[in-house]
């Protein structure tokens, strides 16, 4: 997809990967770029550096993503892209609660569903669009130390998948972005992944970059990160292998700690 001219939604805008996504496409010369948040006031100064309109949108909630379609293609007849974006990650295993859980699901994936759902019908009428799932390597592979992160970015890259296959074929181009680390505020802590992850962090910028030729050259999956191309390869092909290495990884990192 060529962004020119286009009419571009992004969720979790504010900061991060959603915002330089939202920076780099303003380059391609797009007819309306849409900035969604739940921080209202995050969002409304994100988007005035970049001309851009804004809307708070809780993503978890339905009835708001709706909204933010609706209104989107009521003042502009149509969405040519659509990125869900939003994310959240947060330390937890199985003795987290189930409202960690619910709370990491709904933003990490159910978003998901309800972006496509909303979005979808009227792409499908003109028989073009395209939609952009931000999940992460942890979805094709895994997450030290949190079970949360790890299965809802698997439900999202599954979910991306299912919606590339049932609907390639109509006219629908989607997308599958997978960055490893990233030098936003998920990877500022103290934590053991937050430390083993940073030395190979790239920039906001970089995967926005990535993501642009990505979208030109209609790829399914985004790999900011090149070894996670490998990393994969190494899972499918040793599965038994790849889970010691991992179980390595975790020992050094986590030693006898439980999430």
């Amino acid at each position: 997809m060529e962004l020119q001219d286009k009419v571009i939604i992004v969720t979790g805008a504010a900061r991060g990967i959603g915002f330089a996504m939202c920076q780099r496409f303003a380059q391609e010369q797009p007819r309306a770029i849409v900035m969604a948040d739940l921080k209202e006031s995050c969002v409304i100064e994100s988007a005035a550096k970049l001309g851009a309109q804004s809307v708070a949108c809780d993503v978890t909630i339905e009835d708001d993503v709706q909204r933010l379609v609706h209104e989107t293609l009521d003042q502009y007849g149509r969405v040519d892209l659509f990125c869900a974006n939003a994310g959240v990650v947060d330390p937890g295993g199985i003795h987290a609660s189930n409202e960690h859980w619910r709370r990491v699901m709904d933003v990490n994936f159910t978003s998901h569903l309800y972006s496509t759902r909303a979005v979808l019908p009227s792409m499908l009428a003109r028989s073009a669009g395209c939609l952009l799932h931000t999940a992460s390597a942890a979805g094709l592979l895994t997450s030290i130390g949190s079970a949360s992160y790890a299965v809802s970015k698997h439900a999202a890259v599954a979910f991306a998948e299912w919606v590339a296959i049932t609907y390639g074929d109509r006219g629908i181009q989607v997308a599958c972005l997978c960055p490893q680390g990233v030098e936003t505020d998920m990877i500022k802590g103290d934590d053991p992944l937050s430390n083993m992850l940073r030395p190979h962090a790239v920039t906001p910028e970089k995967v926005a970059e990535d993501v642009v030729v990505a979208l030109r050259e209609k790829r399914f999956l985004i790999l900011p990160h090149a070894e996670v191309h490998r990393f994969t390869q190494n899972r499918a092909t040793g599965h038994e292998r790849w889970l010691k290495g991992m179980q390595k990884i975790h020992r050094e990192l986590m030693g006898d700690v439980e999430p």
